[in-house]
């Protein structure tokens, strides 16, 4: 089946690919403050099941926090 996906270019190598722009502050800002609110939540959610005894969905809930202001972080950061 001929035609499914483009053939390597003529010179050999990969296409060019388009340039990529870094977000604009503003939404790098919305962003990290989303995740922030979002890993807030998740904090909460842990410590509520650690006191009630949910020992599994506090790890889950206190992970989940960590990898949600985690990738907030890298947001704001590298955009």
């Amino acid at each position: 089946m001929t035609g499914d996906r483009p053939g390597p270019s003529p010179s050999g190598g990969e296409p060019p690919s388009p340039a990529v722009e870094p977000r604009p502050w503003l939404e790098r800002i919305g962003l990290a403050a989303i995740a922030m609110v979002m890993g807030a939540m998740l904090t909460v959610m842990a410590i509520v099941s650690w006191t009630g005894g949910e020992w599994i969905l506090a790890a889950m809930s206190a992970a989940g926090a960590v990898l949600t202001v985690g990738v907030g972080l890298v947001t704001l950061i590298r955009g």
